[in-house]
């Protein structure tokens, strides 16, 4: 079982919360995304289909109050920049690598899953709207 500091579990943690900021929805594909090297915005964006302009900005702002990524200006006239992983993120490579791998062998059996309970929730949901109509 993985060991965790009992604080962890508190809603005043900070590693609770950085947690919560480096495994959000976005954040490990923004990661991924610059492992390929330094990227603009518009490049980001285009990578990551259905992210939106305010989700990407606030993320990449996210990742870079962390320490996680960097921005660069690299033109003023018009103004330009880029993102890059830092020392820091990269340090994240290897567990984000690892639990890709993990999704990719275990999606089958996740699938299964998903399709038994949603079966049983369907035939469970029928069951009770059948009750309710035996009710009135």
């Amino acid at each position: 079982m993985l060991e965790l500091e009992p604080l962890c579990f508190s809603s005043e943690c900070p590693s609770r919360a950085l947690f919560d900021q480096i495994a959000d929805k976005w954040s490990m594909m923004v990661l991924a995304v610059l492992d390929d090297g330094p990227q603009r915005f518009n490049a980001i964006r285009r990578r990551l289909q259905g992210v939106t302009q305010k989700a990407l900005t606030q993320c990449l702002r996210r990742l870079e109050r962390n320490g996680l990524i960097a921005r660069e200006v690299i033109s003023l006239s018009p103004v330009a920049v880029q993102y890059q992983v830092t020392p820091l993120g990269r340090t994240l490579r290897e567990p984000l690598q690892e639990l890709h791998k993990w999704t990719l062998v275990k999606l089958p059996e996740v699938t299964a899953a998903r399709e038994a309970f949603d079966s049983i929730e369907g035939g469970q949901k029928g069951a009770d709207r059948s009750l309710i109509q035996l009710r009135l």
